[in-house]
């Protein structure tokens, strides 16, 4: 009489060990059953921005739920960053990763927040290239004849920069260690007034993001250089790379998604899926196509180590430029 009952409570026990993965898979399949929420770390009408949006309003067609992006700017990005840390890790809340995040984890001596450790990553999105540019002014027509007057004239070159930490400052940081070049480094709060001060001559040029200023560079009103990928780029073909002159150089900014810690794998890899699914479907590729942006389809846990890979980069960059946050 006893053995029947030691089956039914194994069995009863075997149930109930299943319920927290039934569970989960429950929430993953109705998931969202409310509106998403995207924080984005910058101001509206930057190309991060632009690109959550993009990817914002591909999952609520896909997953029946509005996907509201929120600007949360500040502090190079650790407001809207450490505002998703602290939300509940139930995917109704989504960090718009952007190259800010990897830089300042060394940029910044504390932090109330680890990125690695309390960001799990998603998805990458897109890698954003930057292009050198200068005023029409400069004298120098290529790369090697800028490395060469500004070797001839230290300390009077101004470059200017998105912010400090920023990717377009960093990149040029990076360019100054490997060719012993000596530029004034001009930072700005966005993008937006570095380059209006390049295009009016107050500055000397900027490594810039390719998406805001391939328009200008076809108009003529800046000289762009070279470009920071490791390979050409179809929307500017005729320009070489900084590797061609400087090997090993490769600099690029980088946006993706990411959720707090523990959030659930099950809704990572549904996330996971309908992104890469956006980044394959043929408008969304022609949209970043047409600025340059280079597609990062993969998995969540491919890009979690391009985010380590990345903050060990701009970690090695940031101590030995000796650069401090504003």
């Amino acid at each position: 009489m006893k053995l029947p009952h030691r089956r039914q409570f194994l069995h009863l026990a075997a149930v109930a060990g299943a319920l927290p993965t039934l569970s989960r898979i429950a929430r993953a399949l109705t998931y969202p059953t409310r509106p998403v929420r995207i924080i984005v770390g910058l101001a509206p009408g930057g190309a991060t921005d632009i690109f959550a949006r993009l990817i914002g309003q591909w999952l609520s067609e896909r997953l029946g739920q509005p996907f509201i992006v929120e600007n949360r700017p500040g502090a190079a990005g650790n407001v809207a960053t450490e505002a998703v840390v602290n939300m509940p890790p139930d995917g109704y809340t989504l960090l718009m990763i952007s190259s800010s995040n990897v830089i300042n984890a060394s940029l910044y001596e504390k932090l109330n927040y680890n990125f690695l450790r309390d960001i799990a990553p998603v998805a990458g999105v897109v890698g954003v290239p930057l292009v050198i540019e200068v005023h029409p002014s400069v004298p120098a027509k290529t790369l090697p004849e800028f490395i060469a007057y500004a070797k001839a004239n230290p300390g009077k070159l101004s470059m200017a920069s998105a912010g400090i930490g920023n990717s377009t400052h960093v990149a040029g940081e990076l360019f100054k260690i490997m060719t012993g070049v000596n530029m004034v480094h001009v930072p700005y709060r966005g993008a937006g007034p570095a380059l209006a001060d390049v295009l009016g001559g107050q500055v000397q040029g900027m490594f810039d993001g390719v998406p805001a200023s391939v328009e200008f560079i076809r108009t003529g009103k800046v000289r762009p250089l070279a470009v920071t990928t490791a390979m050409r780029l179809e929307i500017l073909p005729d320009l070489p790379t900084v590797g061609e002159f400087v090997p090993g150089y490769e600099a690029s900014a980088v946006n993706g998604i990411g959720a707090p810690k523990n959030t659930p794998a099950e809704i990572i890899d549904k996330l996971n899926a309908e992104i890469n699914a956006g980044l394959g479907d043929a408008t969304i590729k022609a949209r970043f196509a047409a600025v340059g942006a280079q597609i990062l389809a993969g998995s969540s846990t491919d890009f979690g180590k391009m985010l380590a890979a990345e903050t060990e980069k701009w970690a090695k960059v940031v101590k030995f430029s000796g650069a401090k946050p504003e």
